[in-house]
């Protein structure tokens, strides 16, 4: 295992909600991850961030990692659930918020 990869597998494990994205909560340097961060304060749950654009080891580790080839990419209980139009999708069928109240990290509505 690469030192990235384990970084990745480190932080994907120690975290509930983990989202690989470019920037930060505060300053998103991409719409995909203004997006995601939107949806994910909107549902007011605990998440962690890693910002790829500080680690091209990490930003092209996360990409072998999750076998997905676009950042952000969002993990929940260290399961890999997608990006941000994913995370959309899921959101807007309900499934984003039973997934997390199935684990836990946010009360059922």
């Amino acid at each position: 295992m690469s030192e990235a990869n384990a970084r990745i597998e480190q932080i994907v494990t120690s975290n509930d909600v983990v989202l690989f994205m470019k920037g930060t909560p505060l300053f998103p340097q991409c719409g995909f991850s203004s997006k995601a961060i939107s949806i994910l304060d909107h549902l007011g749950v605990t998440y962690e961030t890693v910002d790829v654009l500080q680690d091209m080891e990490v930003r092209q580790g996360i990409k072998a990692y999750s076998d997905w080839p676009t950042i952000p990419q969002l993990y929940i209980k260290g399961e890999f659930l997608g990006g941000s139009d994913i995370m959309m999708e899921m959101y807007e069928a309900g499934e984003l918020q039973q997934a997390l109240t199935s684990a836990g990290l946010i009360p059922a509505v």
